[in-house]
């Protein structure tokens, strides 16, 4: 039985979502993109998963240096999500972040940052699966989370 691609993406539109932003940098040069297959996957260790399409560019970069970080967005940064999904060049350009102890780049105002050593990668069709062992993180508690659905921008609302 084959699936209709555009069938299968509007399927999967329906799964609301929190926003990332993955980051990465390697010997000069740093990248970042909008990643929304983001997970946990273990405690112990503490490991996290993200999907990335075989055909990006930053992959090298998150190999090169074999780490990365994931920046989950707060609800005011929906700009930066659409930003970090188009095709401009050095995306990280004029955008507020810093350093972390792997150096890969952390987007100031996120919700929260996570930052991963590569572990492992595994196949996964057209997407290659980075697994990275979360070494340090940091949380805004003060901020709630920027959400994705149906191809829309939204914000966390508690139930009464």
């Amino acid at each position: 039985m084959t699936i209709d691609p555009s069938s299968f993406r509007h399927a999967l539109g329906h799964f609301a979502s929190g926003v990332t932003v993955v980051t990465m940098a390697h010997d000069t040069e740093q990248a970042g993109l909008t990643v929304s297959a983001f997970c946990s996957l273990s405690l112990n260790p503490p490991y996290i998963l993200v999907c990335i399409d075989k055909t990006s560019t930053t992959l090298r970069l998150a190999r090169g240096a074999n780490a990365f970080a994931v920046n989950i967005l707060s609800s005011e940064q929906s700009d930066l999500s659409n930003h970090f999904a188009s095709k401009s060049k050095d995306k990280l350009n004029g955008v507020p972040h810093h350093v972390g102890t792997l150096h890969s780049p952390l987007l100031d105002g996120a919700l929260a940052n996570l930052e991963c050593r590569l572990a492992q990668e595994l196949d996964g069709g057209d997407h290659i699966v980075l697994i990275g062992e979360v070494v340090a993180v940091k949380v805004d508690d003060t901020k709630s989370p920027l959400l994705y659905y149906g191809g829309h921008y939204g914000q966390f609302a508690p139930n009464a």
